[in-house]
């Protein structure tokens, strides 16, 4: 599996530890979005997308995040150790949702990503400068022809066609197709007789 493409949004805070967001595609099929480029003690490094991780109160079993000190449903106080810790003893209050799981994957996609930023680096001292993290394009992947998905609701009959991406056409937009009822075989009568019932003559 290699890398194909590595595409970099620079922060504007100097200050911040957060140099960027990356997104990494894999045999220009499998995309990977949201990791962070973090200025660490040792030098930069890559950071895998992770969520927060969060536990539930005791009293009324509502979510809270690892940090909290009160549940923000019942008030109740929480205790302070409630995260596990690593080997270094420091609190784990987040875990990723990919991460590689060797360390010769984990050096490629860092060396990758690290190229990637210096260069967009230089690209964005350009005056027509123009990010393309957020311009992704599912349709410059895919070599496919054309072709129409159809779904069908058993009770409606509606049927929704929807386009499959492929080459480079631009996206056609999906047309729902509702199907033409004979105003003879309606079975829908309005009654005004009783209009504070609801639904009534509905059937």
């Amino acid at each position: 599996m290699q890398i194909t493409e590595v595409r970099v949004k620079l922060m504007n805070d100097p200050n911040d530890r957060l140099l960027g967001f990356c997104s990494i595609t894999f045999d220009a099929s499998f995309v990977i979005r949201d990791l962070k480029i973090i200025q660490g003690g040792k030098g930069s490094f890559v950071a895998m997308p992770s969520r927060r991780l969060m536990d539930r109160c005791s009293r009324c079993h509502n979510k809270n995040h690892l940090r909290s000190r009160y549940c923000n449903h019942c008030g109740e106080a929480l205790r302070e150790d409630r995260s596990i810790k690593d080997i270094d003893g420091r609190a784990k209050l987040y875990a990723d949702i990919a991460h590689p799981i060797n360390s010769d994957c984990r050096e490629q996609i860092q060396i990758k990503v690290m190229e990637a930023y210096d260069q967009e680096l230089i690209l964005a001292q350009q005056p027509d400068y123009i990010c393309r993290y957020d311009d992704y394009g599912e349709d410059d992947y895919d070599d496919e022809q054309p072709m129409t998905t159809q779904f069908t609701r058993r009770d409606t009959n509606h049927r929704i066609d929807q386009p499959a991406r492929g080459g480079n056409s631009p996206a056609q937009p999906h047309v729902l197709r509702m199907p033409q009822t004979d105003s003879s075989e309606a079975k829908i009568r309005l009654s005004c007789e009783d209009e504070e019932s609801f639904g009534s003559g509905v059937l």
